[in-house]
Parts: C-alpha cells; structure tokens; sequence
C-alpha cells in the first residue's frame, strides 16, 4: 500500500513537472512571436526615411547634447514625447531579450547588448536613411530604457522561464 502512495505521488510530481515545463516553453514561444512582432514594428518605425527632412537634421555624437536642446525649448510636450519616446523604444527587449536568451538575464549583460542594438540601428539611420541621423543621446535613452524594464518586470518573467 505504501509503494502505491508513493509511486502515485511520484507519478503526479512528474506529470505536474511536464506541465509546468510545457508552460514555460509556451511562454517563450509567445515571447518570440512578440519579438519578431517588435522587430518588425521597430525596423518600420526607424528605418524608414524621412521626405523632406534634408538640411534640418544633424548627427549628435555629444552625449547630452539633444537632451538639452529638448529640455531647453518651451514645448514640454515635445521634450516628453522625444524623451520619453527614445526611454520606451527599447523597454520591450529589456523583457522579451532575457526570456528567449538566458545568458541576457543580467543587467550588465542586457544592456551591453541593447546599446549594441541601439547603436547598430543608430549607426544604420546616420549612415543609409535619408533624412535619419545617428544620436548618441538616442542609444543612451533605449538602453535605459531596456536596463528599467528589465529591473522592474523582465528579471521575474525571465527567472521564471528559465527555472528548472
């Protein structure tokens, strides 16, 4: 009688360690999914070029710089929306990143690689997009942005994906 609580037992941790399993493994799925979704969106949002734009646009490589321009100009809905803009671009990835790659569950690491990101796409827009430019202050933004999301939600769903 003892031998068959027992095996029972075992047979219900087991069945209960599968499911738990295949839930996490449907979360990084959707969590994928999301990610192409996002690269996707993000590829169309900054790497399209801007008609008109020519002259009126200038590359930034002082940290600050356009921070202090936006902050400097009287329309603080401007200054919010490009602030507050270039912060939320990346937070996504600062969830999405240490879920699909468990070596991204650091925040050094994190960030080393949004700023990688942000930089690649800083560099493509000031390099190739017509009436893009690269800024520093935008690279810094993201990756803040990314570093903070993943402080404040991506570290639980990422610790929770990856848990045994």
């Amino acid at each position: 009688m003892l031998f068959v609580a027992k095996r029972r037992r075992t047979e219900h941790r087991v069945a209960r360690s599968f499911v738990a399993r295949l839930i996490r493994w449907l979360w990084v799925l959707v969590a994928l999914a999301v990610a192409v979704v996002f690269a996707v969106a993000l590829a169309r949002l900054t790497l399209r070029p801007v008609p008109g734009a020519g002259g009126q646009v200038h590359d930034n490589p002082h940290p600050g710089a356009t921070l202090r321009f936006y902050l400097d100009r009287p329309s603080v809905k401007e200054a919010v929306l490009e602030i507050g803009g270039n912060l939320a671009l990346m937070m996504p990835l600062g969830v999405l990143l240490p879920i699909l790659f468990a070596r991204l569950r650091g925040l050094v690491r994190l960030t080393l690689a949004v700023a990688l990101i942000s930089l690649g796409i800083e560099a493509v827009q000031g390099l190739l997009i017509t009436g893009r430019t690269f800024d520093i202050d935008d690279v810094i933004l993201n990756t803040a942005g990314a570093a903070l999301a993943y402080l404040l939600v991506g570290r639980r769903f990422a610790r929770w994906a990856h848990s045994g």
